[in-house]
């Protein structure tokens, strides 16, 4: 198949005052990921999930093993601002209003702005209307929003998501999963999300992969059955009631 993100036998270890070893974070994990698709990474606490996706967003290099985004260095893709990246924390410059803080990579690239893009997108994410608001003046779910729609302006050829919905109430989480997969299929972004949640990996991706404690290593990758787009009633069916114990219990049985 063809491949957008390929992880060649990575391991990556990180120094340790005091230890002449360090802390072996990753072990020898590959992970091919199709253009276009949806990944979904889970692994308990400290296996190493978060460390994948800085080695594909370019902010960490693996020990050993390769790390390539369409062919060629993250890094390159980085620079070339084609990788999309957002984080639990939303990092929105609190200065800024959520147009500003979209149009922000235009001006960090030094390209002109595109108004109409900028546009689109936030009223893509649901936020027409709060063009000139603050981030004080936004709640947890809006100021995600605000941040997936800065990481696609640019119309990056990767999507990274690690943990995005992770600090909201869980009903907002729910709410915010619907509308993660709606702007998904908007745009169809090659697309690696990082979660603890066994129900929004089996809700958002086409493939969930299951990673063993540290160093983490891949146990088992997952084909999620359910046709897109997913109404959020899959999520009551007991198909997915059964697959989402199995991963629990994969998880569970983790050191």
């Amino acid at each position: 198949m063809d491949v957008a993100i390929a992880i060649a036998g990575a391991s990556k270890r990180f120094a340790l005052a005091g230890s002449s070893e360090g802390v072996l974070a990753l072990q020898d994990l590959t992970l091919a990921i199709a253009p276009g698709e949806f990944v979904a990474v889970l692994g308990p606490s400290g296996c190493g999930k978060s460390t994948l996706l800085r080695l594909v967003a370019a902010l960490e290099q693996p020990t050993e093993g390769a790390v390539t985004v369409n062919g060629t260095a993250p890094g390159k893709v980085s620079a070339d601002h084609k990788l999309g990246v957002a984080f639990q924390d939303h990092a929105l410059l609190p200065w800024l209003t959520v147009h500003d803080n979209v149009a922000l990579p235009f001006r960090i690239a030094g390209r002109p702005v595109d108004e109409g893009a900028i546009g689109r997108l936030i009223e893509l994410v649901g936020l027409k209307g709060f063009e000139t608001a603050r981030p004080k003046q936004l709640s947890g779910g809006m100021r995600q929003r605000a941040s997936i729609a800065r990481a696609l302006v640019l119309e990056p050829e990767v999507l990274l998501l690690d943990e995005p919905f992770g600090a909201l109430d869980a009903v907002t989480r729910r709410q915010m999963n619907v509308e993660l997969q709606r702007i998904w299929s908007a745009r169809q972004i090659t697309t690696m999300l990082i979660t603890h949640s066994v129900d929004e990996a089996l809700f958002l991706a086409d493939r969930v992969v299951v990673m063993s404690g540290r160093p983490g290593r891949i146990l088992r990758e997952v084909k999620v059955p359910f046709a897109r787009p997913r109404d959020p009633s899959v999520m009551r069916t007991e198909r997915f009631h059964v697959m989402v114990d199995d991963l629990t219990s994969a998880l569970d049985a983790q050191p």
